[in-house]
């Protein structure tokens, strides 16, 4: 991004939630395999099978049909990897009955999705129906070694047409005889329930408040798969909502109403000014408190909103919802193995972060951007053009000086109890703290930008007679910088040199003070009189023997400076900006709101990842160390195409994503009645931890920056993606790859020379980190069709490197389905031994009744991935879903 993000001057945090007591643990169902299941009435073919769960409802003597499991072909003892769950709320008790109902499902590739099939179905269609039978919970926690065998019967209970075993297994507590067990059972064509985590179970980690106050309405399934050697791992796949969907827009917009607040006042503080310049300065107000008005609006409406945590696809071009990020959901994926001890994956889901609502007839944001600043450039305008660069560093001096001015107000005033205490020791700390702090001030100011924007700002005082006729627009910050400012022979232009340098004078003055005070002390002689201050107006010292009544003048001194300084440079800096927003109007504020919408839905993904990865890394000391350090790594996966409108979409996100890197976090101790701190320099989110989890993480680490390292890497693998490689322009895609390739390998270099890579974490996979960055480098430039080997290789880069893991898409539904079922079964296959053979069936498994189809039904209300045949075969075979799984439905 060759543009500098748009910078926020004073400084501001954003709060997460307070962390909650409600638990999070779903109650989950395993099934496993049926034996000797009746054969379908008509001829010879074995039966298609799949079980229905339903609750039974003994007072009303009904069903409700809750899950299913996946079809098992051509089988009369079918084998079922998928298991059904129960949401932590689900009203569960041991009287609680279920029925399980076994089908013969006939035509596969008409099927459509099971749950929405099965709910239809009549039980009376002895045609499909094959048996069914009934237990209670109390039955299964009651039974020897909590396992049940059950007869499967036909509907009017006549006769037997198969058997069932339901077990209940715990996540996290499987010990290598069960899984033999279980192995066994199967190889002895024995049909196996397993349930986890039924009432009465825990699992420690999923009860951690500071999740239960994030994530929201969590969907869980379960799964056992076959490993190389015969055993069997059990996944557990459980996908989330996250509260800051919502949450953060909400503060971000409450903070860019504040701020352009004060920026009309800092506009009317300039004073008088010429007409020229007056006019330009309500015309510049008018469209501040239009922006106002619109952003007050928008969060007025949010407001009113409850019940649920994210914002669905079809919702994604609605204007009181451009803040909110698409479809923000978490998905974890947590592994059981023997021999093996428990992982867990995360991932997060989002819609590309782009302005849906106001579109991409003119192209993406990145793109406008470029537009804007060379017609800015080349047309006449009112006022005098400052670089972007420029008007970025207006924003850094004030995002200094407004930060820096109180905590060198607090230092003195610390000096001051110091000197009143006669503490040598807290003296010359509380001095070499404010002599850094004013350093920082005297070096934020130590800019021509400053001196040259008060002498323009006083040839812009009324009276003023200008050397640069109206309606020709100047130019500040490149080679005829000197001859853009219009000369006055009354300005003194030493006058600011002076006013910055008296700061650093009045701070000598108290560093002789304290050196002389404590000499005498030391000596036991009579202190010397205080030095006398050139070029600074002096005050009345009281005549009193003690440290702080000789301090006191010089500190109020220094104060008295520092206050002339901050006054000057805001003026001087708010002039600037009003030359950037006269330069502009109408569209560079409209350009600007773009990109608030498009960060708001950036920043929001990212918190949720943040707080994602901290959770399942808070006991990590290496990753704590890693975050203090240096930071983390976010890597943003992206499938859109560069063609249409998915290309001002990546455009859009482009710019999102890189301006992340003037975020960062702050891990803090929760406390009721947490209100937004107003104060704030750039962005920082705060995530607040209960008491006790917050006393066991580093002293280090604590109310400390943590900064973040976004990175974003495209591949398209649609068709559209296919007209784009054939008849159109990827370099886009060339750039924003290899443009971020670059940041990636950069952070492992800062990682490498700060820390011991030992700290990071281990995988079975034995490839380094160095050779895996050597290849992705290779790819980056390679010329090659759909070269999803750069997802893959910068995903698996990012694990390794602690990072948080981000995919999406234009609305995280489908092809980034497509992504994330295909990433977990590629850590199965390569970190849990999954056998080959079973890798497609479990990568079918998932999309048909797993997460992401649930995602696919809250978002559209249609358990079909919106795809067709053609557009299929424009996809990588891996990125395709089974059949029965896609159709016409809503994108």
């Amino acid at each position: 991004d060759d543009n500098p993000p748009e910078t926020h001057f004073l400084p501001a945090a954003l709060s997460l939630p307070n962390p909650l007591s409600t638990p999070l643990t779903p109650n989950l169902l395993c099934l496993s395999e049926c034996q000797e299941l009746a054969v379908p009435v008509r001829g010879e073919r074995k039966p298609n099978a799949v079980v229905r769960v339903s609750v039974v409802n003994t007072s009303q003597e009904s069903l409700a049909t809750h899950a299913c499991t996946e079809i098992v072909e051509g089988t009369r003892d079918p084998l079922f990897l998928t298991g059904v769950s129960f949401p932590p709320d689900y009203p569960l008790c041991e009287e609680t009955r279920l029925q399980l109902t076994i089908y013969d499902v006939r035509d596969l590739k008409h099927d459509g999705v099971l749950l929405h099939f099965l709910k239809k179905f009549s039980v009376c269609s002895q045609r499909s129906f094959l048996g069914c039978t009934t237990f209670t919970v109390g039955d299964l926690l009651k039974s020897k070694d909590e396992q049940l065998t059950l007869r499967l019967r036909t509907s009017d209970g006549t006769s037997t047409t198969g058997t069932i075993v339901v077990s209940r297994l715990k996540m996290g507590e499987i010990e290598d005889g069960e899984m033999d067990q279980i192995a066994a059972d199967v190889h002895g064509q024995k049909c196996t329930l397993l349930c986890e985590s039924l009432p009465g179970s825990t699992c420690g980690k999923k009860t951690n408040p500071l999740m239960n106050a994030v994530f929201r309405n969590p969907i869980c399934k379960v799964y056992r798969f076959q490993t190389v050697d015969n055993r069997w791992m059990l996944v557990r796949e459980q996908m989330a909502e996250c509260t800051l969907s919502f949450l953060i827009p909400k503060q971000l917009i409450t903070l860019y109403i504040q701020e352009d607040m004060r920026r009309i006042q800092e506009l009317k503080d300039l004073g008088d000014l010429s007409p020229h310049w007056d006019n330009l300065r309500k015309e510049v107000i008018a469209h501040y408190g239009q922006l106002v008005s619109s952003y007050q609006e928008v969060l007025t409406e949010l407001n009113k909103l409850t019940g649920s945590s994210f914002k669905p696809s079809c919702c994604k071009t609605e204007k009181y919802l451009e803040f909110i990020p698409i479809n923000l959901h978490t998905q974890t994926m947590q592994v059981t193995c023997p021999k093996h001890p428990e992982a867990s994956y995360d991932i997060v889901t989002v819609g590309a972060p782009a302005a849906h609502y106001q579109g991409f007839k003119n192209g993406g944001l990145q793109r406008l951007l470029n537009r804007f600043e060379a017609e800015k450039k080349n047309t006449a305008y009112q006022c005098i053009y400052y670089s972007p660069e420029n008007t970025a560093k207006a924003r850094e001096v004030l995002a200094s000086v407004s930060q820096l001015q109180p905590l060198i107000s607090d230092m003195a005033d610390q000096l001051l109890q110091a000197a009143q205490q006669r503490s040598p020791d807290r003296l010359q700390e509380a001095l070499k703290t404010l002599c850094d702090r004013t350093e920082q001030f005297v070096h934020a100011l130590k800019d021509e930008l400053v001196k040259s924007a008060l002498l323009a700002l006083h040839a812009a005082r009324p009276g003023f007679i200008q050397s640069v006729q109206p309606g020709t627009c100047s130019s500040v910050g490149g080679s005829e910088a000197q001859d853009s400012i219009p000369q006055h022979k009354d300005y003194d232009e030493e006058e600011w040199d002076r006013v910055w340098a008296n700061v650093a004078k009045s701070l000598n003055c108290i560093i002789a003070m304290v050196d002389r005070l404590q000499e005498h002390d030391n000596n036991n002689e009579e202190p010397p009189a205080e030095p006398a201050l050139a070029d600074v107006i002096t005050s009345h010292t009281p005549d009193a023997g003690d440290w702080q009544e000789k301090i006191y003048p010089l500190v109020v001194t220094l104060k008295d400076c520092v206050m002339e300084v901050v006054e000057r440079a805001k003026k001087a800096m708010a002039f600037v900006l009003l030359q950037e927003v006269a330069c502009s109007i109408p569209q560079g504020l409209a350009l600007r709101q773009r990109r608030d919408v498009i960060f708001s839905q950036a920043l929001a993904a990212l918190a949720c990842g943040f707080v994602m990865r901290l959770y399942t890394a808070i006991e990590d000391k290496g990753f704590l160390q890693q975050l203090q350090q240096v930071g983390v790594v976010a890597q943003f996966e992206s499938l859109l195409s560069t063609y249409s409108e998915e290309i001002g979409m990546l455009e859009d996100m482009e710019v999102g994503i890189a301006d992340l890197r003037r975020v960062t976090f702050k891990i803090t101790e929760a406390k009721s009645g947490d209100a937004l701190p107003f104060f704030r320099d750039y962005y920082t989110v705060e995530v607040p931890l209960p008491c006790g989890l917050f006393e066991t993480l580093p002293k280090e680490i604590k109310d400390k920056p943590l900064h973040i390292y976004p990175v974003l890497f495209n591949v398209g693998i649609n068709q559209q993606q296919t007209l784009a490689e054939r008849f159109g322009d990827i370099s886009l895609q060339e750039r924003i790859n290899q443009k971020n390739f670059e940041i990636l390998d950069n952070y492992y270099k800062l990682l490498s020379d700060k820390m011991p890579l030992e700290c990071l974490p281990s995988f079975q996979t034995q490839t380094n980190l160095k050779e895996l960055l050597e290849t992705l480098a290779q790819h980056v430039v390679t010329k090659k069709r759909k070269n999803v080997e750069i997802l893959w290789l910068a995903g698996t880069i990012c694990r390794r490197l602690n990072g948080i893991r981000f995919t999406s898409c234009k609305s995280a539904k489908d092809r980034t389905s497509m992504s994330v079922t295909l990433e977990q079964c590629s850590l199965l296959r390569d970190e849990h031994e999954l056998k080959k053979e079973h890798f497609v069936r479990a990568l079918d498994c998932m999309r048909r009744e797993g997460c992401r189809i649930e995602n696919v039904q809250k978002n559209v209300k249609c358990r079909k991935y919106a795809f067709n045949v053609l557009q299929l075969m424009a996809f990588p075979k891996c990125y395709r879903p089974p059949d029965g799984t896609y159709g016409k439905a809503e994108t």
